[in-house]
Order: structure tokens, then sequence, then C-alpha cells
């Protein structure tokens, strides 16, 4: 599997530590988390209209993005990407146990 999350991920952080002039990333963690979220919100909206446009490549594109400003609002609030792949690690064990999660008692 590749590791290129993690990578990006390290890369955040190290502009996170280390700021170098003419980062984009830099510039985001300077603007702060408002601008951060403003910027998870602009993309996932636009993962949206790629999906319902139909293009392969433009929705590729827009779902690097989301992931490339989700990974850096991780980086802002100090959440650690080990514990995002526990979270889907633990969802993962939970596939297929749609049916039982769905049934419900009909007498109450």
């Amino acid at each position: 599997m590749s590791k290129v999350i993690d990578q990006l991920y390290e890369i955040v952080l190290e502009r996170k530590a280390q700021p170098a002039e003419g980062s984009y990333t830099c510039y985001l963690f300077e603007q702060g988390l408002d601008k951060i979220l403003k910027k998870c919100g602009e993309e996932a909206a636009e993962v949206i209209i790629a999906a319902k446009n139909g293009s392969r490549d433009e929705l590729k594109a827009e779902i690097g993005d989301l992931i490339y400003h989700l990974l850096v609002l991780m980086a802002e609030t100090g959440l650690p990407l080990e514990e995002l792949y526990e979270l889907l690690e633990e969802r993962r064990q939970k596939i297929g146990n749609l049916k039982a999660m769905k049934q419900t008692n009909k007498d109450s």
C-alpha cells in the first residue's frame, strides 16, 4: 500500500514546525483555523460538483485537494494520522454488519 498520505502528512507537520517562505501550507497555518476550515468546506463542495459533472480527472483532482486540506486541518488541531487509521480500522472491521445494525424491534 502506498505511504503517500503518511509522507504528505509529514511534510504538512514539517511546514507547521518549520515555516518555509512562499509555502501555501504555511500560509494556511498563518491564517489559522477559520481559513483552514473554509478551504475544507470549499474543497468538499468542489468534490460534489466534480462528481456531478462526471469527470473522473476532475473528481480525482478535487478529492486530492480535499484530502490535502483535511491533513492540514488535522495538523492544525493536533490530530495524529494514526488515530484516524485506528478509527478507519475499527470501521473496516464492521463492514458487512449492516443487516445486524438495521434490525429493529417491531414490537416497540
